[in-house]
């Protein structure tokens, strides 16, 4: 079934060399380029109106997406629809360790012609019209809606359910307006984001094996790019989602139960005391955590960023883009917002209820990726 999925026209073809070298004046490059990562999801697999113009190393195509014509995949980068489609227009390009997203059986997300993604951004279960650039790192929450013609500056947030006018370059959290464009604005800051051909790709990626002292449950989900150094405990039901880069170092990583750690997360240890996540979490997208404390039923919120020391107690709901500093300590039962991360309100029944839903949306998403990587691992 999964061969039969992956056997449609363009879904697999990336541009030759000389090709690439043709398009963008350049001299062919050394290396091979790689194919995407492209997996079916419910039966459908992706479908591209054209050749992907690139696919740097680890990009990933999964599941219910249309791209339009001259698509540029980012290394590393994910598109992932599972629980609703994604459906992209033409001359998209999507930066290094860039994520597109949906909400499960609620949003989709849909993007317009010449929109350009930044690096480590995250675009989730969102409406992006046409002309628009999105700033390295920035964050589009779910149900937001950004007109025709604008640019997001690096690090802005897009909050849920937003309309954002066109016409302006908006900067902060939450994004704002700053300034009106200009003419040919948007033009020259998306060719700006975009290089030549293996130039974000970085040094060579390949997927890591787990160091022996690992302890690992056979239920665990890894994914097929996500990158795994040093010790990692993982629990029952645990997932680790496309893209992410675990580095234990001396320490170790260690992972609860029905715990998922999302796409493009990154999580690194610099010293013995590690990274220890509770049972039933939900870690979101580009995320960036280093040693610390994670308590029970949390959720971590897109594109926030977890500082070394900080302790995060249960039922914590630490909001997109927010940042905690050095051994900041997080109360349980509160939800905590800003750069730097500071008390907002009291968790309500709605809120914990939230995170145990995406905790039991991963779980299934775990079991059917599981089944559609050993699948296409068996088709080769």
């Amino acid at each position: 079934m999964a061969r039969r999925a992956l056997r449609g026209r363009h879904r697999l073809h990336v541009p030759s060399q000389a090709r690439l070298a043709k398009i963008y004046g350049l001299p062919t490059l050394p290396c091979v380029l790689p194919r995407p990562h492209i997996l079916p999801y419910a039966g459908i697999a992706p479908s591209l109106a054209s050749p992907l113009l690139y696919a740097g190393t680890g990009a990933a195509l999964l599941g219910r997406v249309t791209l339009g014509r001259n698509a540029w995949l980012g290394a590393l980068s994910v598109i992932r629809a599972d629980g609703h489609f994604i459906r992209v227009g033409d001359a998209f390009r999507l930066g290094t360790r860039a994520t597109l997203h949906i909400n499960h059986e609620i949003y989709p997300c849909v993007v317009g012609d010449r929109v350009a993604v930044g690096a480590n951004a995250c675009v989730h279960a969102c409406t992006v019209g046409s002309d628009v650039v999105i700033g390295e790192g920035a964050v589009i929450l779910d149900g937001a809606v950004l007109e025709d013609n604008i640019v997001l500056d690096p690090g802005a947030t897009v909050f849920p359910n937003k309309r954002v006018p066109g016409g302006f370059r908006y900067a902060g959290s939450p994004a704002k307006p700053v300034a009106r464009l200009e003419t040919g604005e948007v033009a020259a800051r998306r060719a700006a984001t975009i290089g030549a051909p293996g130039t974000d790709d970085g040094p060579p990626w390949l997927p890591e094996v787990p160091a022996a002292a690992c302890d690992i449950h056979p239920s665990v989900f890894i994914a097929g790019t996500a990158s795994v150094r040093g010790r990692l405990l993982a629990a029952e039901d645990a997932s680790i989602w496309y893209s992410n880069e675990f580095d234990a170092g001396s320490g170790t990583i260690s992972i609860g139960a029905r715990t998922n750690i999302q796409d493009n997360t990154t999580i690194r240890c610099a010293t013995q005391q590690g990274v220890s996540i509770g049972h039933s979490c939900a870690v979101g997208h580009n995320v960036t955590i280093q040693d610390c404390v994670i308590g029970n039923e949390t959720l971590i919120g897109i594109g926030s960023w977890v500082a070394p020391g900080t302790h995060v107690g249960d039922r914590v709901l630490l909001a997109a883009a927010a940042r905690t500093t050095p051994g900041q300590v997080l109360e349980g039962g509160w939800m905590y917002a800003g750069h730097p991360a500071r008390k907002f309100a009291l968790l309500d029944h709605a809120k914990v209820a939230l995170t145990a839903l995406i905790v039991t949306q991963y779980c299934q998403y775990a079991r059917d990726f599981t089944a559609l990587e050993r699948d296409a691992l068996g088709a080769r």
